[in-house]
């Protein structure tokens, strides 16, 4: 991984939603409970209702009293508008379990999850006026035929989300020490400047609160949050570098708050990886973990710091150690699963992989996770890997089923097969094709003199055989060793920028000895096209399948593919197969584009 995005549940958050479109018809709207049938004589009316009150329009108030419920909760959760208990009191005319008022588990009541209560009326009287009887208002069985199926999947939805609120419903951190709270209206000041985007003037609001209160962590906090807005603002990694100074001194100050102390932490972590400072986060991830040990969530994100700088052993005694004292956290459970399968240890690595998808924990819904859990199980022959690929494209993670790739840029052409013609770049493909045995003899050349420039391939996509390859070019830069073996090759192909400036790929010879079968996999992204001049190619035995079409290679032929989408590999010939493989920006991307994208 090559860097962690942060773990939030924002437009990838389907996999946690309530689920309610499986609930059935019976459970809505509670009328099959026992306390819901009581009924009571009404003037006027012989079946006793109120008239006007037919079972639609009560379904309809009730359908605008539970979207107050829900939607203010979701204000009080979200936003700390006003109190949750309250507003829910409101709704006490619909108690389904006698206790006074409206809550989560009338809610449940209503959806059939829980029993109603025969203790108490299920629908309190309303109020008399002076001098006339008292009335109750009686919720109707309304025949499911005449209520519109969207009105009923509607309060299904929105009473399933009343229920769950309380699980999402978020406590406050704490912020001010007894100092602070002596001077919070000059901190609530300073903060008003920050947070309605006036950078410079929070600045300077809160560094005169540090010259005044140099001990208060609430002011130096406030501080280092303004410096890193304004080096957002500026795009200035000087000014991000103090920041991460001040969230340092924020945490060495005495009496900081518990929460603020792991606030100011986090956020120095998170900015040094940001600036590339891995063993700096590191460290302050570690001393996190020593701090609040407790904290399942800080040793996962320890658990990253490892992984960020390539040292898989010490996260996986992390994550094992998460594991030992939460079994079920899907954060560590797909992270386990992601070094598991970079162990080779493929079928150990699905069910961590599998389990943490499912488990809808914030960092989950990555695409990585979908990825390498479809790969996992496509090597060891499991027919769900496409279940989990359509479900990685539908949540936004993969262009397609067929195009997996990670690193794109939306809105370009996608296609599995290319012509020359498609492509624009007519004039590379006839200089390859009109040299390909001059580009054959030095690639044999080096063959024959110097075998050990040709590399075997370490990115773990054989499931057996011998295939090795020697690079002219990676990421747009010239390795000028590998061209001293094959400097006519390399002249000829200095006159195509398309492909030498191409920072998202290689220019490389391919060897592939007999018996060797690469599994189903896709390149990192969709800014490049993947050209193969054949070379030495046995008559039989070799080929190549993308997506759903598999073709041969030719000697003096260029195959021209989108290696964004799944390919396969099969050499069962008897001797070896050479290829050169050469990478062309993708045509519609702008000369822009091709300047700023960073390098693959």
């Amino acid at each position: 991984m090559a860097q962690r995005k942060n773990a939030k549940s924002s437009g990838n958050s389907s996999s946690s939603g309530s689920g309610s479109g499986s609930t059935s018809a019976g459970s809505s709207g509670g009328s099959s409970s026992p306390g819901a049938r009581r009924e009571t004589k009404h003037g006027g009316h012989k079946n006793g209702r109120k008239g006007g009150l037919s079972g639609t329009s009560f379904f309809t108030w009730f359908m605008v009293i539970a979207l107050l419920g829900v939607w203010t909760s979701v204000a009080v959760v979200w936003f700390d508008l006003v109190d949750y208990e309250e507003v829910l009191g409101k709704l006490g005319i619909y108690d389904a379990d006698g206790d006074g008022d409206f809550d989560v588990d009338d809610a449940k009541v209503l959806l059939g999850l829980k029993e109603r209560s025969t203790s108490e009326p299920a629908v309190p009287p309303e109020e008399a006026e002076p001098h006339a009887e008292p009335e109750e208002l009686v919720p109707v069985e309304a025949d499911p035929q005449n209520i519109e199926d969207e009105a009923k999947e509607q309060i299904q939805s929105l009473l399933h989300e009343m229920v769950h609120a309380e699980h999402v419903k978020k406590k406050k951190p704490k912020l001010l020490n007894k100092f602070d709270k002596t001077i919070k209206a000059e901190l609530d000041a300073a903060e008003k400047l920050r947070k309605r985007g006036k950078i410079e003037e929070a600045v300077n609001a809160f560094k005169e609160l540090v010259r005044k209160y140099p001990q208060s962590p609430r002011a130096r906090y406030g501080k280092a949050q303004c410096e890193d807005d304004l080096a957002e603002k500026r795009r200035s990694n000087e000014v991000l570098r103090g920041a991460i100074k001040t969230y340092q001194e924020v945490a060495s100050l005495p009496d900081v708050p518990a929460d603020l102390l792991k606030l100011s932490l986090k956020r120095r972590s998170d900015r040094q990886q940001f600036l590339g400072h891995m063993r700096g986060s590191l460290l302050t991830l570690q001393r996190l973990v020593q701090l609040f040990p407790n904290d399942t969530s800080l040793k996962n994100d320890l658990g990253v710091g490892y992984l960020l700088i390539g040292d898989n052993d010490n996260a996986k005694k992390v994550y094992e150690e998460v594991l030992s004292v939460t079994p079920n956290d899907g954060f560590a459970k797909v992270h386990y699963g992601f070094i598991l399968k970079a162990q080779n240890k493929i079928a150990e690595s699905i069910p961590y992989l599998k389990e943490g998808i499912e488990s809808g924990d914030p960092g989950t819904d990555d695409g990585r996770f979908y990825f390498h859990l479809g790969d996992a199980m496509q090597r060891v022959g499991n027919k769900e890997a496409y279940k989990w690929y359509e479900l990685g494209h539908k949540r936004g993670h993969f262009a397609s089923v067929w195009q997996r790739s990670l690193y794109n840029v939306n809105g370009l052409k996608a296609q599995p097969w290319w012509t020359p013609k498609e492509t624009g770049y007519t004039e590379l493909v006839k200089s390859l094709e009109r040299n390909w045995k001059l580009i054959r003899d030095e690639g044999l050349a080096v063959m024959d003199k110097a075998k050990g420039l040709f590399l075997p391939e370490d990115e773990n996509l054989r499931e057996k055989g011998d295939w090795s390859q020697f690079t002219l070019w990676q990421q747009g830069r010239r390795n000028e060793n590998a061209c001293k073996g094959a400097p006519k090759t390399c002249t000829l192909l200095e006159k195509f920028p398309e492909t030498t400036g191409c920072r998202r790929g290689q220019i490389k010879y391919s060897i592939m000895h007999p018996g060797t079968h690469v599994w189903p996999h896709t390149g990192p992204t969709n800014c490049r096209l993947r050209m193969h001049l054949g070379l030495v190619i046995p008559k039989e035995g070799c080929k190549i399948r993308c997506a759903n079409e598999t073709k041969t290679w030719e000697e003096g032929k260029v195959l021209i593919f989108d290696d964004s989408f799944e390919h396969e590999v099969w050499q069962d010939a008897s001797s070896f197969r050479l290829i050169f493989i050469v990478d062309v920006w993708h045509p519609e991307l702008t000369p822009q584009q091709r300047r700023s994208l960073p390098a693959i």
